[in-house]
């Protein structure tokens, strides 16, 4: 079969210079291939991509951004992987301890696909590490993941009065995030702070759901979950309170000194004076730069309706308010779904009717992480809508687990011009993808 067809003669002068001071990057591409649409690696099936093409062709041309877009997706808590991903695209220089913006920074958007928490070596270097960035002047959009949500999650529902729909998730989603909690516990809570706390029996109970929680949940979760749903609910909250367990003593962390912590991130995090108070009052749920959407996952019908109908504005004002509220009802609607889709049975549905409202809305593609990859980034279609997957496997705990080298970088760079490239340190080239020069079967653009 024929691959997607298109002149990388002039790609290469796109790229910005890079200045690695510090000699970090090895592998990271500056020859150009066209994105091998049909290889598993980077797509996987050129005619639903085509189809896909076709689909949102009918809609008018593409709307591309009056300036660069680099999107960095996924660092999961790996500041190094993130800072040589930012290199790698020509955003910044590191020089001596020192971060400054180059002059292709100071002109192109900045987008962060979510998950910058969790995995990796340190939750806060990387947090210091984008506040950094943040401080440098950059435009930035900072997109939820569900992994960032995870920890909000947690402690609102550890902080909130206790009910059958949330007594269950600090363990529910809290064993992912006890490698912060004892970050926090080693630069925050003090001894005052831990002498204040009550024993380990008290927080324990605190922590844990109570006895009679797996009885009660089932009737309070009906209007939320299907009664499938609700058993996998069952079936993983009873995993994980043995895990829970199991990863707090190898963190050598107590239940009072989690409980400390997870009190002390809630003062970080939520609090409007806290340190980190700016991670998620800054933070989005989508983004809309032209004919993309940038979300950490996907979308499903609903959303499609909210954001054709009223708006990106509509969609992440929801979202705020939202994660106000219950954070059961949060996590398991449409919104959260937004972090969390993979496009599974048990997601919310993305249907073509949803499909059709993005295109006649004049979006044209998705570009989301959430999925992570081995050979850089993929273009593909997912329920007749063009998807590029962003997640390129930055941190170095997700590597060694996986068998990749050392600490990833990459990144997605989208120009006014319409050319889209996709750089990674686990790819010999750099895919280079233009819709509107390629071809597919039955259009010659």
């Amino acid at each position: 079969m024929a691959e997607l067809a298109g002149n990388t003669s002039g790609a290469a002068s796109l790229l910005p210079p890079v200045f690695d001071d510090a000699c970090e990057l090895t592998g990271i591409p500056r020859d150009f291939e066209t994105w091998p649409v049909n290889e598993t690696h980077s797509g996987g099936n050129l005619d639903a991509v085509r189809a896909s093409l076709r689909a949102a062709a009918c809609h008018g041309a593409w709307n591309w951004p009056d300036r660069p877009v680099v999107f960095v997706s996924d660092p999961h808590a790996d500041a190094d992987g993130f800072l040589r991903s930012l290199v790698a695209a020509g955003v910044v220089r590191r020089s001596t301890g020192r971060l400054s913006l180059t002059s292709f920074g100071r002109t192109a958007k900045i987008v962060i696909g979510g998950d910058c928490l969790d995995k990796g070596p340190s939750n806060l270097d990387m947090l210091d590490a984008l506040r950094c960035l943040i401080d440098s002047g950059v435009d930035l959009h900072l997109l939820a993941g569900n992994h960032d949500l995870r920890l909000r999650l947690a402690i609102r529902a550890l902080t909130l009065p206790r009910s059958t729909l949330t007594e269950h998730l600090f363990v529910r989603m809290g064993r992912k995030i006890l490698p912060l909690l004892r970050e926090v516990r080693t630069r925050y809570v003090t001894a005052e702070d831990l002498a204040r706390i009550p024993d380990e029996r008290t927080c324990r109970d605190r922590i844990f759901p109570s006895k009679g929680w797996s009885k009660a949940f089932p009737a309070e979760a009906a209007p939320f979950l299907t009664q499938a749903g609700i058993e996998k609910e069952l079936r993983k909250l009873k995993k994980k309170k043995k895990q829970f367990a199991s990863q707090a003593a190898s963190e050598n962390l107590s239940m009072r000194e989690v409980y400390a912590a997870a009190l002390r991130c809630h003062e970080l995090f939520l609090v409007p004076d806290g340190a980190y108070n700016w991670f998620y009052s800054s933070m989005d749920v989508v983004n809309r730069i032209g004919s993309l959407l940038f979300v950490h996952a996907g979308i499903d019908d609903a959303m499609c309706t909210l954001l054709c109908e009223q708006g990106i504005d509509a969609v992440n004002c929801r979202y705020r308010q939202e994660a106000e509220k219950d954070p059961f009802a949060f996590y398991t609607g449409p919104v959260a779904n937004l972090v969390r889709t993979k496009y599974r049975p048990v997601d919310m549905l993305l249907t073509d009717d949803g499909v059709s409202r993005l295109h006649e809305d004049g979006i044209k593609m998705i570009v989301q992480g959430h999925v992570n990859n081995h050979r850089g980034q993929r273009i593909l279609s997912k329920n007749g809508m063009l998807h590029l997957e962003g997640d390129v496997t930055l941190d170095r705990s997700s590597r060694l687990l996986e068998g990749l080298p050392g600490i990833g970088a990459g990144a997605t760079l989208i120009f006014p011009t319409g050319d889209v490239v996709g750089l990674s340190s686990d790819y010999p080239k750099a895919k280079h993808f233009k819709p509107e020069q390629h071809f597919w079967e039955g259009h010659d653009a």
